[in-house]
Parts: C-alpha cells; structure tokens; sequence
C-alpha cells in the first residue's frame, strides 16, 4: 500500500510540472482541453478630459453708467432703427424716409450684415449713419469677458466695412440696453459712442401702429433719441406708424442726424 500511494504522488507531481494542473491545483483528466489564453490587448486607460467652465457672467448695474448718448443735445430730435438689415423692412423704411426727406441711425446686427450687404450701402448711399449693435444681438454680450466684447464688437465692424469700405460706424448700441462700463470701455477703445435713447415706443412687442404713434408723441421732447425696430421680426405695425410719428416729429422739434 505504500509502495502505490508513493506512486500516485510522484504521477501527480510528474502531470503538474507538464503543465497540466489546474488553476486550483487540481490534475485535469487526460485529453481534456486547456484553458485558452486571451489574445485581446488589455485596454488603454485614458484620463477624463477636464470640463470646461464658463466664466460667470458679470453682474449688470443697478443703474444705467455714466457716458451714454441719450439725446441729441439740441432741439431736434433724432430716429434710430435697430436689429436690421432686414430684406423685408428696411428698404421700406427708407423709402418713407427719403419721401419725408429726413435722415436716420442704423443700427446694425453683423450677422445680417454679412448676409444682406447691398441693404448697408443703400443706407450710406441715402445719407444715414451706421452704429454697430453686435454681431447676433446677445443681449448678454456687455456682461461676458472683455476678450469676447472685442471680438465681438470688432468682427461686427469688419462685416460692415466689408459691405461699404470707408464708411464710419460712430456709434455702438447694446442689445437691450444693458449696459456695463466695461462694454462701454471697449466701445471707446474701437472709436464709438455709445448710443442709448430716451424714447421707447416698445414696437418690438408689436403694439398697433396707432400705440406706437402715441407713445412717441407722448415721450418725446426736444432732443429725444428715438428707438425703433426695421428688424427682427415683424415690423409691419412700425412701418404703418413711421408716416404719422415722422410727420408730428418733423413739426413739433424738427429731425435732426445725430452728430
């Protein structure tokens, strides 16, 4: 009996150096098959791309800053259209302006600029001024890094010396009128003014031509800045309103070209 039990382990020490244990130890019976290796590489473990945070916006001012353009600064008063050049409202626009035979600010949106040139030079050819008003009309733009005002506010004025080389752009307008001093400092930096106004009609929340009218003929007073929309939407009730509003201006102050 100990002469087989010491044959038994020396077969089994004999199997397990040829390879043919098991991973617990174990002796695989003859002919079983093998556990195969994997082929497949071990895959490369790669780091997470780090997030990328938006600086916040900045705060806007509880009031208005000090610097801005908000009337004309003799009787007459000035109008001044915004959001365009829109194919569908400004050439009616200024066809009611070359028949009253008065002058106006455009305050353009770069985008569409870039998109309808030929409508920034009919403006410069019939003698009314260009302000920038941004490239997409971000409303935050003035609380965003100063950086991003630049470019922004810099890419607008290329669009519109593009379209009419030469022309100046005296003036730049912030969407919404929201206002920071830091828009207002690069403004200066890229020779403009910033233009604001002191009369707001609202037609951009599409009121009758009728209320349009009214509320300038209420507001005004001699040297008022007027804003207006010949952009950005459906400016059809604006466009009513310019005949009676530019005619009870033109009597009442006069109208004037911003300077």
């Amino acid at each position: 009996m100990q002469a087989r039990a010491a044959l038994a382990s020396v077969l089994a020490m004999v199997l397990a150096l040829s390879g043919c244990a098991q991973p617990d130890g174990t002796i695989a019976p003859a002919g079983a098959p093998q556990p195969a290796e994997s082929t497949t590489p071990p895959k490369p473990t790669t780091s997470p791309r780090p997030t990328r945070t938006k600086p916040p916006l900045r705060p806007l001012p509880a009031k208005l800053p000090d610097g801005l353009r908000r009337n004309t600064g003799v009787g007459p008063v000035a109008l001044t259209f915004d959001d365009g050049p829109s194919p569908a409202w400004t050439p009616k626009v200024l066809d009611q302006l070359r028949a009253a035979r008065v002058t106006a600010t455009f305050c353009l949106v770069g985008h569409e600029v870039q998109r309808h040139p030929e409508l920034v030079r009919r403006i410069v050819r019939e003698g009314h001024q260009l302000c920038n008003h941004s490239w997409r009309h971000d409303l935050d733009l003035a609380r965003r890094p100063i950086a991003e005002i630049r470019a922004d506010l810099t890419r607008t004025n290329k669009a519109i010396q593009a379209a009419t080389p030469g022309a100046p752009v005296p003036f730049y307008r912030q969407p919404g009128g929201r206002w920071t001093k830091e828009v207002l400092a690069v403004a200066k930096e890229l020779g403009m003014r910033p233009l604001h106004w002191n009369v707001d009609p609202q037609d951009w929340g599409k009121p009758t031509a009728a209320t349009i009218a009214h509320r300038i003929h209420s507001a005004a007073r001699p040297g008022a800045i007027v804003l207006l929309h010949d952009g950005g939407g459906d400016r059809a009730a604006t466009l009513a309103a310019c005949p009676r509003l530019i005619a009870d201006l033109k009597r009442r102050y006069g109208i004037a070209r911003l300077r």
